[in-house]
């Protein structure tokens, strides 16, 4: 649930703190005053599409921070431990900033994350219904996935998917092998013999390093040999060895270390000198024991290299790209030998068709089931909803080959009188129709959603009189099970809330330019004010207050 939601310099908003309350809550106000505002605010946090546009003028940023309950949300809170996004206990902190230069920034809990993620968070916290969803409601995939909704279909829709998927690319795989099959001999016979080649090469990739370092070393040996020798000769070996020279200047400073201890230091870094000589003699010692020449295998190695650049000069790449070149030929082999067993890849796409055929129909079932379940409550709805005799119906309309969907396209069918045949939704309604079938659907689907937060912005548009009432009734009904936010212009619906909202503007008086919004509040008697404001416009007469009063007293009470 919907705790607390803070907003900050956001289109006409200045600074805005609300803290929300369970059950069914309106927002009334002059149009313009800010309402749908909120509810942008909500979808920006949900992740929705943000721009520089939408930061208050003269500010840098905007901010928008939304508190959620959510102790009866055990897989929210499962997924947020996944993603290492906890918080405090039982509670979700989505925060979302847009900078003045279009940059914007997700957060959950404290942690920067992508707007994907405050996308999937959000899908387990709110729901938004728009004013518009009722023309979303005449295409036909709308019309799927709020059937899919309604049967809670979500996963066998991806397993339908998949299957699909795997069906076609099977099919499109055994119909290039058809129109390819002479294409693919020919390129299977060139990559065949040029895998010979290598592997008789038999190339390893580390070989190349090892065989430029060892043909270096061979080739000057009688170099590296003469340096080796002269630098022995130098150091240790001559008359004038510089090993015995560091010795003796040690032993005289040694001797007069007594005269003057100022000389311990450089006695100190020439006896580490000495160390270091004799260590370099050593090591030189050592590395001519090692040198060997040897003709024999400088040939050898010449010899490997030449084979080598002949082969990469074959292939058109560098000597050490031989290895993965072959690593490339043996991959292509081996899709191109798959697909040589034509029978087999028939028998893998029937296989994936039969898959796919197994999950569709039992989509196919349960979305029977649930088009008969679902037109049965809209078309009750609609008998309250001042279309009495119109019945609602989900018809099925078989697809020959099926599709990523399913094997039949959804159709939303309506008669609005009775005896009149049902035809598809957009060949029949009115506008103010419509809207009362959407609401009816909104409302029927809502209640078997997960999110603990619905919110209504306008749905209730193009009605009025009773039939706004039942809507008000309605929208109560379902604030008992679920938090519900409504932005309405209809005094029946908010007469029927919990709580009610005042939405208003004002002009800065510093610059009488800068435009506010704000959200009041309102206990009884601002109520009565509201909606009297909302029955009888500008001029307000007791009369139209005695009947906001009574309005009021009928939707506190519950049927």
């Amino acid at each position: 649930m919907l705790t607390h939601l803070s907003i900050r310099d956001f289109v006409i908003v200045d600074e805005l703190d609300l803290d929300f309350q369970p059950g069914f809550t309106v927002l009334t106000g002059e149009t313009g005053a800010g309402k749908s505002i909120l509810i942008d605010a909500l979808s920006l946090v949900m992740g929705g599409r943000g721009d520089a546009g939408q930061v208050r003028f003269h500010r840098d940023s905007a901010e928008i921070s939304a508190l959620f309950d959510i102790s009866s949300l055990p897989e929210l809170i499962k997924w947020l431990v996944n993603n290492s996004l906890q918080g405090d206990a039982d509670t979700c902190l989505l925060r979302r900033t847009i900078d003045a230069n279009g940059r914007s920034r997700g957060f959950i809990n404290g942690h920067t994350v992508t707007l994907q993620q405050l996308r999937n968070a959000g899908e387990y916290l709110l729901d938004i219904h728009g004013q518009h969803a009722h023309q979303s409601l005449l295409r036909s995939v709308m019309q799927r996935e709020l059937l899919d909704g309604y049967a809670d279909n979500r996963e066998l829709v991806k397993e339908v998917t998949t299957a699909f998927h795997r069906w076609q690319q099977v099919y499109q795989q055994r119909m290039a092998w058809e129109q390819n099959s002479a294409d693919y001999k020919k390129e299977r016979e060139l990559l065949e013999w040029q895998q010979h080649e290598l592997e008789k090469l038999n190339f390893l990739p580390e070989e190349w390093q090892t065989l430029q370092s060892d043909h270096s070393r061979l080739s000057h040996v009688a170099s590296l040999l003469e340096a080796v020798e002269k630098g022995l000769n130098v150091l240790s070996e001559s008359e004038n060895a510089a090993i015995s020279q560091l010795n003796a200047v040690i032993y005289q400073v040694n001797n007069l270390l007594d005269y003057d201890s100022n000389l311990s230091t450089a006695l100190d870094l020439l006896s580490s000198a000495q160390v270091e000589l004799q260590e370099g003699i050593y090591e030189l010692s050592h590395y001519k024991q090692r040198l060997d020449l040897d003709p024999q295998r400088l040939q050898e190695i010449e010899e490997r290299l030449t084979a080598v650049h002949a082969v990469a000069r074959k292939f058109q790449v560098m000597p050490n790209e031989l290895p993965d070149l072959l690593s490339k030929i043996t991959e292509r082999l081996a899709q191109l030998n798959m697909n040589q067993d034509y029978d087999a890849i028939l028998q893998e796409e029937k296989t994936a068709r039969k898959s796919y055929l197994k999950f569709a129909r039992k989509l196919t079932k349960t979305r029977e089931k649930a088009a008969q379940l679902l037109a049965e409550q809209v078309s009750s709805s609609m008998q309250m909803l001042a279309m009495e005799g119109g019945q609602f119906s989900v018809v099925l309309l078989p697809l020959a080959q099926g599709n990523a969907s399913g094997l039949e396209q959804v159709e939303f069918q309506v008669s609005t009188h009775k005896g009149l045949p049902p035809k598809p939704l957009d060949k029949v309604v009115s506008g103010g129709e419509l809207s009362r079938i959407s609401l009816a659907i909104q409302v029927i689907t809502s209640k078997i959603g997960t999110s603990p937060t619905l919110i209504f912005d306008e749905v209730d548009a193009g009605i009025g009189g009773r039939v706004a009432e039942i809507v008000g009734k309605l929208l109560k009904k379902l604030g008992e099970e679920r938090q519900i936010l409504c932005i309405t212009h209809l005094a029946q619906v908010a007469s029927a809330a919990d709580q009610q909202w005042q939405v208003s503007k004002s002009t800065e008086s510093a610059s009488g330019k800068q435009v506010s919004s704000r959200v009041m509040v309102l206990e009884k008697q601002g109520r009565i004010e509201e909606i009297a404001r909302m029955l009888g416009g500008m001029k307000i007469t007791a009369t139209t207050r005695k009947h906001a009063a009574e309005m009021l007293q009928n939707g506190a009470e519950k049927e």
